[in-house]
């Protein structure tokens, strides 16, 4: 894998003009070339290929990195974070699923900043809630939909409209906006100062990004696999092995090769198939229930 120590890096000292110019010599990836460097990295571990796929998404995790201003953070760290987060998707990249590296580089950007944003805010602590996870990185956001651009505490009214369109108490919301209270750098200051520069408002993220959406998807996800990792012991050896091979793998294994494979028809496998799954949902419906996520 491309050696992180390799790639260009912010630093407070160096500043982030000269980091942006510096990664912008790159160049962007045609998607043929795009995809043959991808399959040398998966095919053949070449490092020199999967480091041509980082340095040429360089600009995407910058980009994406600047929409999490305001948190308080240096920024240069945050850019490194992104950075981190885009070579683990080249990692696991597969070009034959049929769709562009940065559309699948970017789940994994904006799952390592928000890591580091987690780890970074005390009041975000193992145990905390999903609702109030979502609430640290929708507020903004939400302040901006309603015109709540006052600064120092939100007028009453505000709170409470708050309160309700995001799903958490008034007293949730006072104590978060207190918290994410900062002056924020302007939008238009340069960035370089050469012909064809640009302002830090060029590097934002789309507004129509939804950073707590993606981070309470990734949130559930993960709960689910958990469910689904927990929910398996039901199931005998075979079960298991006939529902991850026709459920879970891609692409999924015929009938015909699994028949061959235990000596039993075709029919048969598809009655273990459906049996196993009938009896992991109920597993995963217990273990649910169990942790508070249905009703009783």
């Amino acid at each position: 894998m491309s050696d992180y120590a390799s790639l260009p890096a912010p630093s407070p000292e160096q500043g982030l003009n000269r980091y942006l110019q510096e990664i912008r010599r790159f160049p962007m990836l045609e998607p043929e070339e795009e995809y043959m460097l991808a399959k040398r990295w998966v095919d053949h571990q070449d490092t020199g290929a999967a480091h041509k796929l980082v340095t040429s998404h360089l600009r995407l995790a910058a980009k994406i990195a600047m929409g999490y201003r305001g948190y308080g953070l240096p920024q240069a760290e945050v850019i490194s974070e992104a950075n981190v987060g885009l070579m683990q998707a080249v990692k696991r990249f597969d070009p034959e699923k049929g769709f562009r590296l940065a559309t699948y580089a970017m789940w994994w950007i904006r799952a390592s900043i928000q890591e580091y944003i987690l780890r970074s805010w005390s009041m975000v602590k193992l145990g905390t809630t999903s609702a109030q996870k979502k609430l640290f990185f929708n507020l903004r956001k939400a302040k901006a939909r309603i015109g709540a651009i006052e600064e120092g505490d939100l007028r009453p009214e505000n709170v409470k409209r708050l309160a309700e369109d995001l799903s958490v108490s008034e007293d949730e919301v006072v104590d978060m906006n207190r918290r994410l209270a900062g002056s924020d750098a302007s939008l238009n200051v340069t960035v370089g100062g050469e012909e064809g520069s640009s302002s830090w408002q060029d590097w934002l993220e789309d507004e129509d990004a939804d950073q707590a959406g993606a981070y309470a998807e990734r949130d559930e996800f993960e709960a689910r696999q958990a469910m689904l990792m927990e929910a398996m012991d039901v199931l005998n050896e075979r079960e298991r092995d006939v529902l991850t091979e026709r459920r879970l793998a891609e692409p999924p294994v015929t009938l015909e090769d699994l028949s061959s494979k235990y000596g039993v028809s075709r029919e048969r496998i598809r009655q273990i198939e459906v049996r196993a799954f009938e009896k992991l949902q109920a597993r995963m419906t217990e273990i649910a229930r169990a942790k508070g996520m249905i009703p009783a």
